[in-house]
């Protein structure tokens, strides 16, 4: 049985992070959210993978290459237009009819279990269904594709309903299992009010000509990774569940609580404190005096000086983050530097929730605490500060002394002018 991974969308509402790559790309305990999922298709016995990418494919491609290094065998199909889900499985009809067989879709930025991929099979096998969609249920569907369920057929799929009138609280989670018949059901779906060919529709039209589709309902865990703030929920998961794996060096006078994992080339220096779980990537300089906090998440040649706190963190590949600066509960993009002194604060003084500009609006996003999320390639001055929930846009600068109360755009420089009275002295 083949898979298919769609990952040719950006993740607008993950922007600055994503201007640089597709959100299924950004790193969360060490690695692409994207490997995760193809790692889970091959535990489950899946090895043959078709990947739909389109935006910024090329980070995509450079990553997996043909997937041998996973064990996997990938190709790639290109969606040049982002016309919807429908639209993007459309893209594979041809590489599906040769395999003449059910095949898996899944969406590239969600929780997938092998359990649920080998549950997902066994259910196709069992039923022979036309289509099956893996559910999940939730406090509040009405964000959500939600589906009225009777036994384990579906009988409608209700986008987005007002509250109170959803048919239930079970949810497409995004992973779904086909036969070649979904391709004629694509053929026939129109475009939906958001101008998108919705897999969703495609599905309406399989259940209204009485094909068998079905739900599978699932009780693993799962994120609807769309926001920052959940990037970093999934950064927490994933290190969770991680072992301590030390390839690099660890000199005398670290002390090391809970799992640890570093890669090879990397050092920690003498005085460092860990509290794991801890991921550090390779060729890495840690300390000394550094004190690394729980789930935080560090990437490929990155530098923290000397007595750094981080918390809770990701920071990607390139990043200097140097002395007597501290980073909680935030996202800092790759090959920025945070000079000494930098301090991101990561809780208001009225104790509220924490807000975060997603899509040109604040929202709330439900943390007490929440630092800051900076694109690639920003660079703070000296002693300058940040509120919480700010975001700091591609290759933007700010200069020593500045606090930061605002979001700033791409490519902007601040800087902090403060008078200064000179006299003599007496």
């Amino acid at each position: 049985m083949r898979a298919v991974i769609l990952t040719a969308g950006e993740g607008t509402r993950m922007r600055p992070l994503t201007l640089t790559r597709p959100k299924t790309m950004l790193p969360v305990g060490g690695k692409p959210l994207l490997e995760y999922n193809v790692k889970a298709l091959r535990d489950a016995g899946i090895t043959d993978i078709t990947m739909v990418v389109g935006y910024h494919k090329e980070a995509v491609e450079e990553h997996f290459k043909d997937g041998k290094s996973l064990g996997v065998n990938i190709n790639y199909v290109t969606q040049k237009e982002r016309l919807g889900t429908a639209h993007a499985i459309g893209q594979v009809a041809n590489t599906i009819k040769k395999d003449d067989d059910a095949f898996i879709v899944t969406n590239g930025d969600i929780i997938l279990g092998n359990s649920l991929i080998k549950s997902l099979i066994n259910k196709y096998n069992e039923s022979q269904a036309h289509s099956i969609l893996v559910l999940t249920e939730v406090d509040d569907p009405s964000s959500f594709g939600v589906v009225e369920l009777e036994d384990d057929c579906i009988k409608d799929i209700v986008e987005k309903p007002s509250p109170g009138e959803a048919p239930s609280n079970l949810i497409n989670a995004g992973i779904y299992l086909f036969d070649e018949n979904i391709f004629k059901a694509i053929v026939k779906t129109e475009k939906s009010e958001r101008g998108e060919y919705e897999i969703t529709d495609s599905l309406k039209i399989q259940i209204k000509q009485g094909e068998k589709v079905l739900g599978l309902v699932s009780h693993d865990k799962w994120i609807d990774v769309g926001r920052p703030w959940e990037f970093l929920e999934l950064n927490e998961h994933f290190l969770e569940l991680s072992e301590s794996k030390i390839e690099g060096e660890v000199e005398e006078g670290v002390t090391i609580h809970g799992p640890l994992i570093l890669k090879k080339g990397s050092i920690i220096r003498s005085g460092t404190y860990i509290m794991g779980p801890v991921y550090i990537g390779e060729n890495c300089d840690v300390g000394p005096n550094t004190f690394l906090r729980k789930h935080t998440s560090i990437g490929n040649n990155v530098n923290v000086g000397n007595a750094v706190e981080i918390k809770n963190s990701i920071i990607m590949d390139g990043t200097n983050v140097n002395h007597l600066s501290y980073v909680g509960d935030s996202i800092i993009g790759a090959d920025c530097n945070i000079a000494a002194g930098t301090n991101i604060a990561n809780l208001r003084f009225d104790d509220g929730g924490v807000k975060v500009t997603v899509k040109g609006k604040r929202i709330d996003s439900g943390r007490r605490k929440m630092g800051v999320i900076f694109a690639d390639g920003v660079k703070t001055g000296i002693n300058s500060s940040f509120n919480p929930g700010v975001t700091v846009g591609l290759n933007s600068s700010v200069g020593s002394g500045a606090i930061i109360y605002r979001d700033i755009p791409d490519n902007k420089v601040v800087i902090h002018h403060q008078t200064q009275e000179m006299k003599d002295k007496k």
